[in-house]
This record gives C-alpha cells, structure tokens and sequence, in this order.
C-alpha cells in the first residue's frame, strides 16, 4: 500500500508521523530538507506561514526562499498578504527599543575591552 493511500485512508497517520519527528527528528531531517529543496510550493508555504506568524522576519522569508527582501515584498503586495513591518502596538515598539538599548550598550562594553 502507497503512503498516499495510508495518508487517505489513515488521517492518523499524518499525527503518528508528527509524533515520530518529534521523538526523533534525525530521522526525518534528510527527508524534510529535500522536500523543501524540491517542492517549491511546500517551501513557500511553510516560509509565509511562519512569516504570518510572526516566528520569522520578512528578511529571514525572503532569505529562506532565496529572493531579496524588496522582491518578497513586492509578491506579497501582489498576492495581497500583509506585510508585517515594524512593531505591533506602542508596547511592542517600547520592547525593541530597550531590546537595541541593551544590545548596543553590551556591544560598547566589548569594544571598550578590545581596546
């Protein structure tokens, strides 16, 4: 029987395949890779996802999908799905600037040290 036809038959099987990947994800990571290697679609499917939700910037998509960052953009005006650029909400906005903050006074302290 073809995996096409126990994924059909068997939903189940598409939750035992994702609880094997979590037991052993080694397993499944030449397979994954070249999957996302081979089926464009997938790739880009699984990259706007994550950029949706926001688990990725729009730079990191466009890096995962081998484009340059304007060129995405540019598609996904054209496709109409929203660019998430920039904070969120005033809070959000407040975070990113104590987060730079913080780096950049670390990044001064180990220049100070070099010298």
């Amino acid at each position: 029987m073809s995996i096409q036809l126990v994924i059909q038959e068997y939903p189940v099987a598409i939750e035992q395949i994702v609880s094997i990947f979590r037991q052993r994800p080694a397993l499944f990571q030449k397979t994954l890779q070249r999957m996302l290697n081979e089926d464009r679609e997938l790739r880009w499917s699984l990259v706007i996802d994550l950029y949706l939700g926001e688990q990725i910037s729009l730079a990191k998509a466009a890096e995962m999908l081998d484009l340059q960052a304007l060129e995405l953009q540019q598609r996904l005006i054209d496709l109409g799905i929203p660019l998430l650029l920039g904070p969120a909400d005033l809070a959000a906005a407040k975070a990113e600037i104590q987060s730079i903050t913080h780096w950049l006074t670390d990044e001064l302290r180990a220049c100070e040290k070099i010298k």
